[in-house]
Parts: C-alpha cells; sequence; structure tokens
C-alpha cells in the first residue's frame, strides 16, 4: 500500500503556514507592523468608540429582577386548603363580576 495521500485535500490552494513559517524569507516573516505612532492614534480612536453606556432604567430594572429571583415565594397553601374545603362542601361561591372583570383585563 502506498503512502502517498492521492485524495484531493477538502481546500485545494490551502497551503501549510506551519512548514512555511520555518522556510528564510517568507512571507509570513515579510508582514509590517503598525508604527508605535500609528499604534497609538488606532488606540486613541478605538478608545472613544468602545465606550458602553447602560442606561439606569436597565440596571433598575436589573436590580429588582435578582431581588425578585431572591425573593421567598409565598405560601399560599392555607388559601388553597380553605378553597378546597369550601369546594367540597359546596359552599365556594363565585364572584361573576370579579371574573369578568379579570377576563376583560386579559384581553384588552
Amino acid at each position: 500500500m502506498s503512502s502517498i495521500d492521492t485524495r484531493p485535500s477538502f481546500f485545494p490552494r490551502t497551503r501549510d503556514i506551519k512548514s512555511e513559517g520555518t522556510k528564510p524569507g517568507n512571507k509570513i516573516d515579510q508582514i509590517q507592523r503598525n508604527s508605535t505612532e500609528r499604534a497609538a492614534e488606532i488606540t486613541d480612536k478605538t478608545a472613544a468608540d468602545a465606550k458602553v453606556n447602560i442606561p439606569e432604567g436597565v440596571k433598575e430594572f436589573s436590580r429588582i429582577k435578582k431581588a425578585a429571583m431572591n425573593a421567598e415565594e409565598p405560601d399560599n397553601s392555607e388559601k388553597i386548603a380553605k378553597l378546597k374545603a369550601q369546594i367540597e362542601a359546596g359552599t365556594y361561591e363565585v364572584d361573576y363580576d370579579a371574573l369578568a372583570d379579570k377576563i376583560l383585563s386579559s384581553e384588552f
């Protein structure tokens, strides 16, 4: 069996940068770097644009959300037990006006 790989590479025009980097006079060695003045100019221009301002409303919402997430859940077990007892005893009465208001407020 031959040790030569005859399969076409996935990207046929790609070069092996690792092996090319070791060759003298290679293009990788000839890359020009920015001068210190140009680097300082680039840093100054990007520093002004890299600032992020978060509005106070967003910060306040974040604080409220954290407080709500850390708050204990209300204990409704007593209220639920009372309603179950009323339903089982047949004494529970529906407040139709309140029910209608809830339905209308959720629809509009």
